[in-house]
Parts: structure tokens; sequence; C-alpha cells
């Protein structure tokens, strides 16, 4: 493992972030780890591991300090989210959804917006993003939700699916049609709902191939009425901030498959080293060799393609879309490489659910497809290279 440790070692983290990585390794080893089976198995929503998160302020490190929060680098919060990922998938992306369905606001909300809705989530709140419809999924434009203005209030009606966390949040960034205007893209507007807030509804509460700990359910709005207040930005602005928000949570999601690939590699590699066949260990034949060269090689320059995008981020540059799009693909798809190859590599054993690399399999395969899929990504990074006519 000397190749990773030296690229950790090349993030040069501070010795407070460094020590700050220490403890959320410890809960991810000592608390998460543990419970990942146990829930897999059940589906029951981590509550555990959540607590044990929220002990560790984690959900400070991407909000502001004005509300509540303590500011990290978009690195370091990476890092969190490959640490706990690493650990349980589910419980990862609950975490990730946090920062997925607040940095719209944070970016974009004006000052009241974010001193009354942001301190809820600083103190360990959850968070959820509602953009899928039955019939707009990649292609947002298709959406069919709509917000109709009515004095000081939204009143919305509309439904959404594949919701992570969408029954258990207590903010909803929620991206809708405003009612006055008619282009199907200009009329994209968003806004927070609250948790209780009258006419919402959890109307389906999905069974998955993976993440099965993790909460994804279907939405109904049903006259939901909100604040006119709680809309970000003006009517028609929301596909402008999708975009936008898209381009740091696609890196978050790679993160994720980053950490799922790490698990599958270090059960891979511990499994090898001790497996013996034809009086051999597993890890001295030659293909199994080269089969670990290749993934070994591959995962570093993810890692590393993934410390980019960061800089970019952290060091302010404004368009990063196509960074964002390589890294999530790329890490996508090596994570359900990875994982598929590791049981390849435990044989028989690994098709079994007494060893995690089954779980990390199944949990492998969601992050192809959601935060677009990677058919889209690789459109939108080959027609980034079209000369105009």
């Amino acid at each position: 493992m000397k190749i990773f440790e030296q690229i950790d070692r090349s993030r040069r983290w501070s010795d407070e972030e460094r020590a700050f990585l220490e403890q959320v390794q410890r809960v991810a080893d000592d608390v998460i780890a543990p419970n990942a089976a146990r829930l897999d198995e059940s589906g029951e929503f981590p509550w555990e591991n959540i607590k044990a998160l929220g002990e560790l302020e984690l959900n400070a490190i991407f909000v502001p300090e004005a509300y509540g929060g303590a500011p990290s680098s978009y690195a370091l919060y990476l890092e969190v989210v490959k640490t706990i990922s690493e650990a349980c998938a589910s419980t990862g992306i609950t975490f990730a959804t946090n920062f997925h369905g607040m940095k719209p606001l944070i970016d974009f909300g004006n000052e009241e917006q974010k001193a009354r809705l942001l301190p809820c989530i600083a103190e360990g709140g959850l968070a959820s993003l509602a953009i899928t419809e039955a019939t707009a999924g990649s292609d947002a434009t298709g959406m069919k939700t709509r917000f109709v203005p009515d004095g000081d209030e939204i009143v919305i009606e509309g439904s959404k699916t594949f919701i992570s966390s969408g029954d258990v949040a207590d903010r909803i960034l929620l991206f809708g049609k405003w009612n006055e205007i008619e282009d199907a893209r200009a009329s994209i507007s968003v806004a927070v709902v609250e948790k209780g807030t009258p006419g919402l509804s959890v109307v389906s509460k999905e069974r998955k191939m993976g993440h099965r700990a993790s909460s994804t359910v279907g939405l109904a709005f049903e006259g939901a009425r909100i604040p006119r207040a709680n809309l970000i930005g003006e009517p028609g602005e929301g596909l402008k901030i999708l975009l936008a928000s898209l381009n740091t949570s696609r890196p978050s999601i790679a993160a994720h498959a980053i950490g799922i690939a790490r698990a599958a590699f270090k059960d891979a590699i511990a499994y090898a080293n001790e497996r013996e066949q034809s009086r051999q260990r597993v890890i001295d034949f030659q293909g199994n060799q080269f089969t670990i060269a290749d993934l070994a090689a591959e995962l570093a320059m993810v890692e590393r393609w993934l410390d980019y995008v960061a800089e970019l981020v952290d060091g302010g540059v404004e368009d990063f879309s196509m960074e964002a799009s390589i890294a999530k693909l790329r890490a996508s798809d090596l994570a359900m490489k990875m994982t598929t190859e590791a049981v390849q590599i435990f044989g028989g054993y690994g098709y079994m659910a007494d060893y995690r690399v089954e779980r990390l399999m199944r949990d492998a395969k969601v992050t192809q497809i959601w935060e677009g899929t990677n058919q889209v990504h690789r459109q939108l990074i080959g027609r980034s290279f079209r000369h105009k006519k």
C-alpha cells in the first residue's frame, strides 16, 4: 500500500486536519463499519451512525461559520466522504446528500434564508435534494412539479422519485417549474421545503440492490404551501443553480465511489495474500498480479485526479464542469470494476453474503447511474471538444 501512503502524504494536511481525519477514521472503524452488514441486511436507516457523525459535528465542515458551521476545504470534505463510504456506503451517501442538498442554498441563498435554514443542518440535521421524477431523470428539463405563486406563499403540486433521505430530511431542496413561465428550461426554479410541511407526503420507499440502509423514497406534493421566502434566487434561475451545484456534487459522488473501491481493494489484497490454491497463495498467480496491478494503477490515478479537482474548487476556479464529470465517470466505473474483480479474486466465497465484497459490488452499481449516468458524462465530455462551425 506504499503507493497510497505516498499519495496521502502529498495532500499535506495540517496538524489540525490530520487530527480531525483521525477522529473520523475512528468513528468509521469503531461505529460505522461494525454496523454496515447488519443494516444492509435489515434495511434500517443508520441512525446510530448518523448520531456518531453528529457528535463529530461533521455537517459543520461545509456550513459557513456565520450560520453555525466550521468550514473546511473542499479537499477535506471529499476525504471525509471517502472514509465514511469505505466503512459503509449507505452512511457515506447519507452524509454526502446533506452537502448536495444544502450547497446551493449556501452558494445562492440570501442572508435571511441562510440564517434561518442552515443552523439546523450545522447542528447535525439531515438534508435532501429532490430533482428526479418518473419522467425526468438525467434530463431535468422534463420535470413536471409546479410552483404556483400565491401571495406570500408558493403552492407546490407534483411528485419526485428516487429521493435520498427524502423521508428523514429536515430540509429538502426542491426543483420544480414556475407556473407563470412557459419555457421548459427557463421555468425551472428551486426552493427549500421544511420538514413537516402540510401537503408533503412520502408515498413509497424503494427496495434496492445496494445502499439498502440509505433511505430512497417517492415524495408527493399536493397543495403543499411554503413561504415565498424559501425560493432560492428568482423564479426561473433554477437551471443555473442546478448546473452549478452538480459541479460540486459530482466530485462528491466520485469520493463516495472511491471509498467503495478502497474497501474492495483492501479486501481483495488481504484475501489474495491469505488464500492458497495449488500450494500457492492467490496473489502469487501471475494473472492475479496483472489484475491487481491494473486496479492499483487506476485507483491511484483516480485518487490524484480527484485531488486535482479539489484544488480547482479550493483555488476558486469557476468552470470545472468537465473535470467534475471526468472524476465522477472514472471513479464510478472503477468502483464497479474494482468490486467485480474483488468478487472474482474471492471466487465462490465472494458471491456469498458472508464477505463484504458481495455488498460492495451491489453498492458500487448505482454510482454509475446517479448524478448523471456515465453515458451522459461521456457525451458531455466528448462534445466539449467539438469545434464551432
